[in-house]
């Protein structure tokens, strides 16, 4: 670190980033590049975030300090490194960890917490952001991520510390010797695995179609590859393959320039490897899978799905397989962010199933699923982002790669069954409930001046409301900033969300168009979704409504 200022001395620009402005700490924690300052990823600045969450437990009781906190890390650059920082700084204030003894999957941490009883957890990971980066995430008792009232709290310790350089620590030793640290692993591994066997809708049908089925799976050099294998393995599916050259949990990511399943190039050395196998379906995780991505084979290529396609496909084969089984409940219900497809909720309206749409954040479902525990309203049966997240079943509160995994090679399984494909299924599922398409783009605003530029550019957007798109006029605008459903005739009324920079556009021939800052990254993401009769149509609007937007975002 000392090397790394001195040279920060004669640049100005890279010392102006790393020193503008403290870290951004929200709800989902924090996340940036890896380096000295008090805007980076550092011992430092984890030791901060980690004071912040260790006063904040101070407040609750002496049993929420035994409870303790789980931790766990993916393998990029000082993700070891800050999970046993965390663990020295909770324990200076007598607050137990449960430290995982090598890397794990976001989603087996939000496990841990529940499984371990523990006041909180903590995820040392950057998710699918490129090598240069790192982060830090907190999770309340549920398993989920933080509340507000909590998080903000802990937000407020976080500021409070006025010097990062003088937290109190202990060695490692010194917490071993107390007791203040443990180290888990395969007994949390065995009760994660035998949970995840339940997400097996139909047993028989992957012995039957599922044994001889070839898949390829890639963890992209990430902690996916030994639980993704492990399920697949247990569930039955005995004819895949891993890409061996990912399968290495390397934090440069050499074989992919971003470790994202969203982007083509991850999948370029699986496809490969798939040609040669003669596989029906790729999928690849990002580092701390919590997310995934598949490509399927067409008859002639391999294609790869959105985020959007895969979740249709999950949610129409457990609809239709619990319908089939008998065990589709009167209450049910579809929890997704109100970015994602309305493909959705159509498939779940046929099925008399309840759709609710929360504000983007996983967080957001988990608490959902909290509040049908709570008062029986609901039956949670999936959720899901269009940012490739998705949840089967509720014994983790965040995405979970691993669940999806082994429950969309069920999927391959059952079109395999009537000799079809995924591509074939998610063909079908558009001739039945109509085409839709939907895309996401993200503007990047870099430097220091980045978060005023995004703050600009949203204001703008309210002070410059548009009327319509393509000559498609807008019927309501809503804004969760404001938490106000705006209709054509200057009408409103409330929405019962919570505050977010969020606006959002429903159009008359039911387009919608929505705008959001990234809560992890310095970009500006813009969504656009539509439907139509056949697919060239609805690919024909999504192109024209995608350039009406980003000519109203150049004038703005």
């Amino acid at each position: 670190m000392k090397y790394e200022l001195a040279d920060m001395a004669t640049d100005q620009a890279t010392m102006e980033e790393a020193f503008a402005a403290p870290m951004s700490f929200g709800t989902a924690g924090m996340r940036g590049v890896l380096g000295a300052g008090i805007g980076r990823m550092n011992v430092f600045t984890v030791r901060q975030a980690t004071e912040g969450l260790a006063r904040y437990i101070d407040t609750l009781s002496v049993e929420a300090k035994h409870a303790g906190v789980a931790i766990s890390y993916d393998s990029r650059y000082m993700s070891q490194e800050f999970a046993y920082e965390s663990a020295a700084v909770l324990g200076a204030h007598d607050i137990r960890s449960f430290v995982f003894d090598s890397l794990r999957p976001t989603p087996e941490l939000s496990f841990a917490v529940r499984h371990l009883h523990a006041t909180a957890g903590i995820m040392i990971t950057a998710s699918h952001n490129p090598k240069q980066y790192n982060g830090y995430k907190i999770y309340g008792p549920d398993g989920g991520q933080m509340p507000p009232e909590a998080s903000d709290m802990i937000t407020k310790f976080v500021r409070s510390v006025a010097d990062i350089f003088h937290i109190k620590t202990l060695t490692t030793r010194q917490l071993r010797d107390r007791e203040l640290m443990a180290i888990i692993g395969e007994d949390v591994d065995e009760a994660y695995y035998a949970q995840v066997a339940t997400v097996t809708i139909d047993p028989q049908l992957v012995h039957n179609f599922g044994k001889d089925m070839r898949l390829i799976y890639t963890p992209l050099h990430g902690t996916g590859r030994i639980p993704a294998q492990m399920v697949l393995r247990n569930a039955g599916f005995e004819k895949f393959q891993l890409v061996p050259e990912q399968g290495i949990a390397d934090p440069e990511f050499p074989t992919v320039p971003f470790p994202n399943p969203e982007f083509p190039q991850a999948f370029d050395m699986a496809i490969a490897l798939g040609k040669e196998a003669h596989a029906d379906v790729l999928i690849a995780t990002d580092p701390d899978a919590d997310r995934l991505g598949t490509a399927v084979w067409t008859g002639s290529e391999y294609q790869l799905l959105t985020g959007n396609q895969i979740a249709s496909l999950l949610l129409h084969y457990i609809l239709e397989a619990r319908k089939q089984a008998g065990t589709l409940p009167a209450n049910g219900a579809v929890v997704k962010s109100i970015v994602s497809t309305e493909l959705a909720t159509a498939i779940a309206e046929d099925y008399g199933v309840a759709m609710i749409n929360v504000e983007t954040g996983f967080k957001f479902i988990g608490d959902q699923i909290k509040h049908y525990e709570e008062t029986g309203e609901h039956e949670f049966l999936f959720g899901f982002e269009e940012s490739y997240g998705y949840l089967i079943k509720p014994f983790v509160r965040d995405k979970d790669a691993i669940q999806s995994t082994v429950l969309l090679a069920e999927v391959a399984a059952y079109y395999k069954s009537q000799n079809m494909t995924l591509w074939d299924g998610i063909q079908a599922l558009y001739a039945k409930y109509g085409y839709y398409a939907e895309k996401t783009i993200g503007v990047d605003f870099p430097g220091v001046d980045g978060p005023k530029e995004m703050a600009a550019l949203m204001t703008k957007f309210r002070a410059e409301a548009p009327t319509g798109f393509m000559g498609v006029t807008i019927a309501e605008t809503q804004d969760y900033k404001t938490q106000l459903r705006i209709k054509a005739d200057g009408t409103s009324e409330p929405i019962d969300m919570p505050v977010s920079d969020v606006l959002k556009y429903v159009l008359t021939d039911g387009t919608w168009i929505a705008i959001r800052p990234s809560g992890t990254e310095p970009k500006v993401k813009f969504y656009v979704g539509t439907s139509a009769d056949t697919d060239a149509a609805a690919q024909d609007k999504l192109a024209g409504f995608e350039a009406a937007l980003d000519a109203f975002r150049q004038e703005a």
